[in-house]
């Protein structure tokens, strides 16, 4: 017998019950297939979804690392905009009042620029009837100075001890082969070349040749950076003692070369007139207690990095031009409801930005500014409770928020607080066109010396100071200058 007719004649045997049971059975199971078949087809579709979702992502890495590989400016774009903003001044209120060069303070040469006697045009007598003014400022054809100074040698009656005398103009002791010096201003205009204007020794060398006549070795003007950054390191001390004094600090750091390994430049902007840097191998909390003390207790603004949260006797302002940047990086990386998140942060962090504005603009008094904080800080409060979310880049986002919580509306309770630490980014942009143009320093002293040099030519800009002629001092002293130095604020 087939097993086909044994299967029937089962079936035949089978009562009308366990038929209908066995009935029951193929319907569940065809049912089953039916669910199984559509979650393949879902899945499938899923998959599909997903493999272009990678391919997009894996396109878009591959032209972020190309990009990076490239020495490009930092305004160029791979389509030009087809409708471009006009160039230049723009007009309206909110772009400033407009500017135009004084008129100086005295001439020193005055030039006739006379009419020609007949029209050249038609050749008709030409007669004057009236006469207009304009004033030039130009960079004379510089020469150097060269000084010879007779310096005084004697010997102590007493002790035997030889003295030689010293110049105010001098710039170094040293006699013999090396008497032939460089002036210190022409060496304090170097160190700006190269602190200030991110000119490697080389090029400050060249720019001193071509700008003035001075021609110097790079090695020369390395050594003098060297001397003149051991002479301003009162003055250096200092500054580091105003800015933890300081009553609002912007502080930023980013990556660094020593001797080809890795290290951090950090800086700090106390109230917007001192800035000091320093370069370490460490990015810890070290280095924050080391630029602003333990009991620091002004209000620091930084971005999220764990290390400052260290300061616990500030208050904090995080940067929220930080935290919109990495909702829109989440935003562009995610899909439906993965946007709900960094949806909802960005819209509290516009909100308190725009009511900022308000407030600046006398539209809102204190207590209505303090009403609207605290509906931002409650509605805060409820988007940092919602329970477990899926997406991990949302999950981190709230992870941090929650750290930062207290940190993001500080800017509201005290006004004249920058929401973002752009003042300490400013402050890295030299650094920053320095490490571009050689890498770092070769020398841990080097380093030392960047940053005094660095921290003295910040705060004479930020003081309206000249650099140049502060440098120019600390080569003319014969011992370190003391507290004397100390930059006057001229803002």
């Amino acid at each position: 017998m087939s097993p086909k007719r044994g299967q029937l004649l089962h079936i035949s045997l089978m009562t009308d019950d366990e038929i209908a049971a066995l009935l029951a059975g193929l319907e569940r199971a065809l049912r089953e297939n039916e669910g199984l078949r559509a979650e393949v087809v879902g899945l499938r579709s899923e998959n599909e979804r997903l493999r272009r979702r990678v391919a997009d992502l894996e396109g878009r890495l591959e032209q972020a690392q190309r990009a990076g590989k490239r020495q490009a400016a930092p305004f160029s774009r791979n389509q030009p905009a087809a409708d471009p903003r006009r160039p230049g001044r723009h007009p309206g209120p909110e772009y400033g009042v407009r500017h135009c060069r004084p008129v100086p303070g005295h001439v020193d040469e005055t030039l006739l620029a006379a009419l020609p006697q007949t029209c050249p045009e038609c050749g008709g007598e030409v007669k004057l009837t009236d006469t207009v003014e304009q004033f030039q400022e130009e960079v004379p054809q510089v020469a150097p100075t060269v000084r010879r100074f007779v310096i005084e040698v004697g010997r102590c009656q007493k002790c035997e001890r030889r003295l030689q005398a010293r110049h105010p103009q001098q710039s170094s002791d040293a006699v013999g082969a090396a008497g032939v010096q460089v002036g210190p201003r022409a060496l304090a205009l170097a160190s700006s070349f190269h602190y200030s204007g991110g000119l490697s020794f080389g090029k400050s060398a060249e720019a001193l040749a071509q700008a003035a006549g001075v021609k110097v070795a790079p090695s020369t003007l390395a050594r003098a950076a060297a001397r003149v950054a051991r002479q301003c390191q009162e003055v250096d001390a200092e500054l580091r003692e105003e800015v933890r004094q300081s009553q609002v600090a912007t502080a930023d750091e980013t990556g660094w070369r020593v001797g080809g390994s890795g290290a951090w430049l950090w800086g700090v902007d106390a109230d917007n007139r001192t800035t000091v840097y320093t370069i370490s191998p460490s990015r810890g909390g070290d280095v924050v207690e080391e630029l602003l003390g333990k009991e620091y207790s002004g209000i620091l603004v930084r971005d999220g990095w764990a290390p400052y949260r260290q300061l616990q006797q500030a208050e904090h302002q995080t940067c929220l031009a930080h935290l919109l940047r990495r909702c829109g990086e989440l935003r562009e990386g995610s899909w439906g409801r993965g946007r709900e998140v960094p949806n909802r942060v960005a819209s509290l962090i516009h909100e308190a930005l725009a009511l900022r504005d308000c407030r600046d603009r006398g539209h809102l008094d204190a207590r209505e500014v303090g009403s609207e904080l605290t509906e931002l800080e409650e509605r805060l409060e409820k988007l940092l409770s919602r329970p477990a979310i899926r997406h991990v880049g949302n999950r981190r986002l709230l992870k941090h928020l929650r750290k930062e919580q207290a940190a993001m509306f500080t800017f509201l309770r005290h006004p004249g607080v920058p929401a973002t630490n752009w003042r300490g980014e400013t402050a890295m942009r030299p650094a920053v066109v320095n490490r571009k143009t050689w890498g770092g320093n070769r020398t841990w002293p080097g380093a030392a010396t960047q940053q005094i040099l660095m921290t003295v030519l910040r705060t004479c800009r930020q003081r309206h100071l000249d650099g140049v002629a502060v440098l120019t001092a600390p080569l003319q002293a014969v011992s370190p200058p003391g507290a004397d130095l100390l930059l006057p604020d001229t803002s």
